[in-house]
């Protein structure tokens, strides 16, 4: 899969929580990694150090001091996701550093749960500027160096699988990051259509709420709270395994954590995972997922692509 000798994994959204720790654990795994997130900092004066991956405190500039300190390869630069001019360029300066890029992981979001009429129109096109349209600009910028790399790549989206009950009570939310997961069933259906077999696009998504920024914000004042939370481990450890799979088994996959790494590697101990020892935490997400496909999935008749009969008018 990797199109260098040491492949290259540029992490959208790198700086707290899950991004620092897929960021941290595929270092581990021999990645060079480019961190990209909104907010920087001067990590030299950082104290005490490392800072609270759940806070303000930890930034890309203190991710990357935290790999380079261990032993790893990392860079940064600063992105803001709803200009595609700094999209483009931090995957160009992804390859102009590093000279590939073979895994581009985007968990960059923003999140507002509440009612509809409780949802500021404001607070919405926020939402849709950073999640879908985010990725969406994300992924366009990445696929010309896939294509140069004999599309050859992996391409990880933090989004859930589709299912009803995620609407409820955050219907703007899910607006968005459902979205993403559309792109990533498309996407991957046109991987599969044009055989590039060694393209492969994935959505992953905690079965049980992660220790995290967000996570911490919505704390009760008791701690009983954490024994439902579970290490932000067992995300990357799932995104680590789903870059180690065939592509074929992981394009337009849209999975959990706990769902990928019991079904597809065979772990049946997620103990090591919750942050209160002994606890089991309590799962967020349904135990089933309804299937997406219908019986005339192949029966699309006559195909139309806007691009070509736009060009054949010029």
């Amino acid at each position: 899969m990797p199109s260098s000798q040491q492949p290259v994994a540029l992490i959208m959204g790198a700086s707290r929580g899950i991004g620092r720790q897929v960021a941290i654990d595929l270092s581990k795994n021999g990645y060079a990694i480019m961190l990209a997130a909104k907010t920087t900092s001067d990590a030299s004066k950082t104290t005490p150090f490392p800072p609270d991956p759940n806070s303000s405190s930890s930034t890309i500039n203190t991710v990357e001091r935290e790999i380079r300190e261990a032993g790893g390869q990392a860079g940064s630069i600063a992105v803001d996701v709803r200009d595609a001019a700094q999209i483009q360029n931090a995957i160009d300066e992804t390859v102009r550093r590093f000279g590939a890029l073979d895994v581009l992981v985007y968990n960059s979001g923003a999140i507002w749960w509440s009612s509809v009429e409780n949802t500021p129109l404001k607070r919405f096109r926020l939402m849709q500027q950073i999640n879908p349209e985010g990725l969406y600009a994300t992924v366009q910028a990445a696929l010309p160096h896939f294509e140069r790399n004999g599309w050859k790549g992996r391409i990880v989206v933090v989004s859930p699988p589709i299912y009803s009950r995620f609407f409820r009570g955050k219907t703007a939310y899910a607006m968005g990051k459902v979205g993403m997961s559309v792109l990533v069933k498309g996407l991957a259906m046109d991987f599969v259509r044009q055989d590039r077999n060694q393209m492969a696009i994935t959505s992953i998504w905690p079965a049980s709420s992660i220790e995290s920024a967000a996570t911490e914000h919505n704390k009760s004042s008791d701690k009983s709270y954490k024994k439902d939370l579970r290490k932000p481990t067992i995300f990357s450890d799932a995104v680590v395994e789903m870059l180690r799979a065939p592509a074929n088994i992981v394009n337009g996959l849209l999975d959990t954590d706990e769902d990928f790494l019991r079904e597809k590697c065979g772990v049946t101990d997620f103990s090591k995972y919750s942050i209160v020892p002994g606890s089991t935490p309590r799962r967020i997400m349904p135990e089933k997922f309804p299937v997406l496909e219908v019986a005339e999935q192949d029966d699309e008749g006559q195909r139309m692509d806007s691009a070509k009969i736009r060009a054949s008018k010029i």
